[in-house]
């Protein structure tokens, strides 16, 4: 039941292939290198964290992104104070919708690489933000620990951010500046991005890091939609508590 509803709500993300457990995902991994592991920690035969060293002990499967399913204690106890075992953790029981939003983090990231390395030889990753939205870029950026300058042009609008190991240090906003530069910038819905790995600043005018960053500026959005939208009410569809 979770493997088939985590799958449906992958599929428009990424090509998803599923195995029944540890040996059967090792010997699919072998044979066909994912970019991503989303494994239980709990299995039968091979846990997750033995099905991740054996991942990583393998040079074709040794650089895939690993998203572990664990309970809050075997996060906090057993994984993760263990280097580089994974990318990132989901806590059971969870919110399908909490855990792909987690995922797509990671999904968005290597995405990002991957561009990345098909930079031209300027150095300068361009792209479209109706294809990876202000927040999906600079949760990318933080994930990876990037170092550059992100500039956002949309229509005659234009913000700059630099980012120092996946934090954000700077930001300008049509003479704005810090985190109200970043706050105003996430309201974009559309619009067009340069990367430029080579881009620094010695300027510091942010006061908070980049998932305080965010967190705010989602709070301040959240607000002033719920403002502009007034009495109307607004359906959504109901989500669903998983466990495994």
């Amino acid at each position: 039941m979770v493997m088939g509803m985590l799958r449906e709500a992958l599929a428009p993300l990424a090509q998803v292939t599923t195995a029944v457990d540890g040996a059967d995902a090792l010997l699919k991994a072998v044979d066909d290198p994912p970019d991503l592991l989303i494994s239980d920690y709990h299995m039968p035969g091979m846990d997750g964290r033995q099905l991740v060293d054996k991942l990583r002990s393998r040079p074709a499967t040794r650089n895939a992104a690993v998203v572990l399913l664990a309970t809050k204690s075997e996060i906090a106890d057993k994984l993760s104070q263990q280097d580089h075992l994974a990318d990132d953790f989901v806590e059971k029981p969870f919110f399908l919708k909490d855990a792909i939003r987690r995922i797509k983090r990671v999904i968005d990231r290597i995405a990002l690489e991957k561009m990345a390395k098909t930079a031209p030889s300027d150095g300068v990753l361009r792209g479209n933000l109706a294809q990876m939205n202000v927040i999906d870029l600079v949760q990318s950026l933080e994930m990876g620990r990037k170092s550059c300058k992100l500039t956002m042009i949309n229509d005659s609008e234009r913000c700059e951010m630099f980012f120092s190991e996946g934090q954000v240090t700077h930001a300008d906003y049509g003479g704005v500046t810090g985190d109200a530069a970043v706050f105003k910038v996430l309201r974009w819905t559309g619009g067009n991005f340069e990367l430029d790995f080579d881009g620094k600043t010695t300027q510091q005018s942010t006061t908070l890091n980049t998932q305080g960053l965010l967190m705010e500026g989602l709070r301040l959005l959240d607000e002033s939609n719920r403002t502009t939208e007034g009495d109307t009410a607004v359906a959504e569809e109901d989500d669903v508590l998983l466990d495994s």
